[in-house]
């Protein structure tokens, strides 16, 4: 990789001697004229000598060199970097609750959307990391085993809605397809985020037992409980529509706290977008990717080209002012 940098920035103040040339170039007026008519009304007569474009362009060149001078000055260096990183990689395995509790309105839009959105900032920030997604209610399903393809685990982020499976909360089967969607990589770390709104009231494996199952092949769970304290408005279909009424947030927060001390996690409660945005945050910062990196920087001055090409030009601009320009007394 190539990159231009300048040891000496501080002469391009200097560039300001150009402009002042070019302002001074382009409204000088000559007090005294060349040659005195009678009459200019002759000189329309001829065309324009080639000369006078030249002029323009000599002093251009001019401009030019000068330009070149002082970038030279500055110092200009390009750097040839080669890096050579080496990462621990983490996997990770998100376990999200898409029960119908989830779509309680003390989140925005709901618990769910705002769950997806959090979760996919969370992803773009970890572009290192291999990434799953099962989903969970009544039963569990894996949405995508663990992979680097961040955009495609997003998009099926954004496929993931209600209905999908039947409702209910079954915490032990959502954590233990997460735990047998990672348990076999070869990881440095193994990492399970399990996001519940509501109590385990279906599955067919214990929450516990799979906390046990998650601490003996080295996984750490991290359980955040989502819902705002006391009541929150949710949909409810009435003869008259759609209809927000106030219910009870019931989450299971012994249960959930205990499954991060059994594994060596963390337990988190999420009351608003805010908050959620913060716990992914916090546990981006825990959990982050060790990079090893060597670098190598070969550096070439480049200015020794550039007082050429300004000498060139002057050359150039001097011999025509000697020859084809040459003033006669």
């Amino acid at each position: 990789m190539t990159n231009l940098t300048f040891a000496h920035p501080h002469w391009f103040v200097l560039l300001i001697i150009p402009i002042v040339m070019i302002v001074w170039y382009v409204f000088k007026k000559n007090t005294y004229p060349s040659i005195v008519f009678s009459t200019a009304s002759v000189l329309h007569q001829h065309k324009k000598s080639w000369k006078i474009f030249a002029h323009h362009v000599l002093f251009a060149m001019q401009i030019l060199s000068i330009i070149l001078i002082i970038v030279a000055l500055a110092r200009p260096q390009t750097s040839n970097t080669w890096k050579d990183v080496e990462t621990e990689g983490i996997d990770i395995v998100i376990s999200l609750d898409v029960s119908g509790s989830m779509l309680a309105r003390d989140f925005k839009p709901d618990r769910l959307e705002a769950s997806k959105d959090i979760a996919a900032e969370f992803i773009n920030n970890r572009p290192n990391d291999r990434i799953g997604l099962v989903i969970f209610s009544a039963t569990s399903f894996t949405q995508c085993p663990l992979t680097t393809d961040h955009t495609a685990l997003i998009n099926l982020f954004k496929s993931i809605k209600y209905g999908l499976l039947d409702d209910g909360t079954a915490i032990g089967d959502g954590l233990a397809t997460a735990v047998a969607r990672i348990k076999d990589s070869d990881a440095k770390s193994k990492v399970i985020i399990l996001l519940t709104d509501g109590v385990n009231n279906a599955g067919s494996i214990d929450p516990y037992t799979a906390a046990e199952i998650a601490k003996t092949f080295g996984i750490r769970v991290y359980t955040i409980g989502v819902g705002s304290l006391g009541q929150a408005p949710y949909p409810v279909q009435t003869p008259f529509g759609t209809q927000l009424q106030m219910m009870k947030v019931e989450i299971d927060e012994p249960l959930l706290r205990k499954i991060a001390d059994i594994t060596g996690g963390k337990y988190f409660r999420a009351t608003d977008n805010d908050k959620l945005r913060q716990i992914y945050n916090e546990i981006d910062q825990m959990e982050k990717t060790k990079l090893l990196v060597h670098e190598y920087h070969k550096r070439k001055e480049e200015f020794p080209l550039l007082l050429i090409i300004a000498a060139a030009l002057l050359l150039f601009k001097t011999l025509c002012n000697y020859t084809l320009f040459k003033k006669l007394p």
